[in-house]
């Protein structure tokens, strides 16, 4: 990775992608500055990373090749004011990974500067992350391989026109939640057949993971390996038809599209 990081907002996924790019040495801490409004957490991000950090924005704009905007979006308006009158001969790349705040607006805070939005999701934070990114009117092929190489330390990276963010944002942002509730309720089946709850809770976590594993290692469909698993009269094909009886393939399909439909309205207020 070229250059020095600047990161803006250092909460949950700024430290994750904080972590993860000292972790495979994509950015030494030297090259890295935090801005934060807490001393508290600039301490704690100081003491466990030996980075520099600050409580002052504006001066990670003037010092950083690549900026990314880690805050809430609530905040936004008030952080651009931050990049006003910045004058620089070659400006950096900002990524933003504030969920609803549009390429356009981004891209009229900074003027002719280069802008990619992202979306990532909470198992960023063990680096097991799925990130989509869009792209701004700017942006050219090296700021897109130096974003995906930047979101590739915290797990998968696709790129996506910018109106799919919502879609992702009710698939993959939102997914966790989802498999969260899956797993919660395949132990909770589990205690319901006489297992102990912490036996339970590790045959439904540890099922859900190597499931996972497995279709992306072979690249198997989904579909193939639930026919693999399922005999004729047997007791996988019992539990299917319960599940189809009961709505969860439907339930699943409708909860993306309602986290998407959100995420849009959010996008508009």
């Amino acid at each position: 990775m070229p250059g020095k990081l600047g990161i803006i907002g250092g909460g949950v996924m700024g430290e994750a992608l904080l972590s993860c790019l000292l972790s495979n040495r994509m950015y030494m801490p030297d090259s890295i500055l935090v801005s934060d409004l807490s001393h508290e957490r600039r301490q704690l991000l100081t003491e466990q990373y030996d980075i520099r950090t600050t409580h002052s924005n504006r001066e990670v704009i003037e010092q950083s090749d690549v900026i990314v905007l880690a805050i809430k979006p609530q905040v936004f308006d008030s952080v651009a004011k931050d990049f006003a009158g910045v004058a620089v001969s070659d400006p950096p790349l900002v990524i933003s990974i504030l969920a609803g705040v549009a390429l356009n607006k981004i891209e009229q805070a900074v003027p002719g500067w280069p802008v990619i939005r992202a979306m990532p999701n909470t198992p960023a934070t063990v680096g097991c992350g799925m990130t989509a990114i869009a792209i701004g009117s700017r942006a050219i092929d090296e700021h897109i391989n130096l974003a995906k190489q930047l979101f590739s330390a915290v797990g998968e990276v696709v790129q996506v026109a910018e109106p799919l963010l919502d879609g992702v944002t009710g698939l993959s942002g939102s997914g966790p939640a989802y498999v969260a509730i899956v797993i919660e309720s395949l132990a909770d089946g589990g205690v319901a057949s006489g297992l102990s709850r912490a036996t339970a809770n590790k045959l439904a976590l540890q099922t859900v993971l190597g499931t996972a594993q497995l279709l992306k290692r072979t690249g198997m469909h989904p579909a193939v390996l639930k026919d693999r698993v399922t005999s004729p009269g047997g007791t996988t094909i019992s539990g299917i038809a319960c599940l189809e009886e009961l709505g969860l393939r439907s339930s699943l399909i409708e909860a993306v599209r309602a986290a998407s439909s959100r995420s849009r309205e959010l996008g508009n207020q």
